[in-house]
Order: structure tokens, then C-alpha cells, then sequence
């Protein structure tokens, strides 16, 4: 006896590393950093989403944000979820943003 099975795509997207984070977060990291926001202006947006990051690792990688912002994400992350990814927002976005193809 044979067992088969059919998948049956519906969407196909390839979505570059650089556009991979959260839209959300990567945004209100961009606002602060283009509002001219300063290193305590970064921890406190880290804290208030929640990241899993203590004081020392958020004062690093706010010093190192400032330096080197981050690219617009186009995924949605949710920790309520167990940090499971949702992809809505990137398929509506396929062959609309740099980074995001409709393959």
C-alpha cells in the first residue's frame, strides 16, 4: 500500500535575511533613531515590548542600534505565541518592498 499526499501552495515568497525582523519592533526602532532618540530612549522601547534582554545586553545593543540601525522587518513576532512567526504582513508586501519577491 501506497501513501501519497498533495500540498498545494498558495503563496511562494522569498524574503530577504535583512527584512526578516519584526515590523513593529524595527519600526519604532527606526522612529527613535530618526527622532534623533538617544541610548535610554532605545532601552526604554526594549522594555516595554518585553524582550527577553537584560540591562547590560540592552545598553549594548542599544549603543550598537544607534551605530547601525536596523532594516524595516516585514514579519509579525509574537511572544504572546511562544515568539512564533506570522507572515501576513510580508505575502501582502511580496513585489511591493526591496527584499520581499513573489515567487
Amino acid at each position: 500500500m501506497s501513501k501519497r499526499g498533495r500540498l498545494n501552495f498558495l503563496h511562494i515568497i522569498y524574503i530577504d535575511k535583512l527584512c526578516t525582523g519584526d515590523f513593529q519592533t524595527t519600526r519604532g526602532i527606526r522612529q527613535i533613531v530618526e527622532g534623533r532618540g538617544n541610548e535610554e530612549d532605545l532601552i526604554a522601547f526594549m522594555t516595554d515590548r518585553n524582550l527577553p534582554i537584560d540591562s547590560i545586553q540592552a545598553k549594548k545593543l542599544a549603543a550598537k542600534i544607534l551605530h547601525s540601525p536596523p532594516s524595516q522587518g516585514y514579519l509579525t513576532i509574537s511572544n504572546a505565541l511562544q515568539w512564533r512567526l506570522q507572515y501576513g504582513r510580508a505575502i501582502s508586501e511580496a513585489g511591493n518592498v526591496d527584499g520581499i519577491l513573489r515567487l
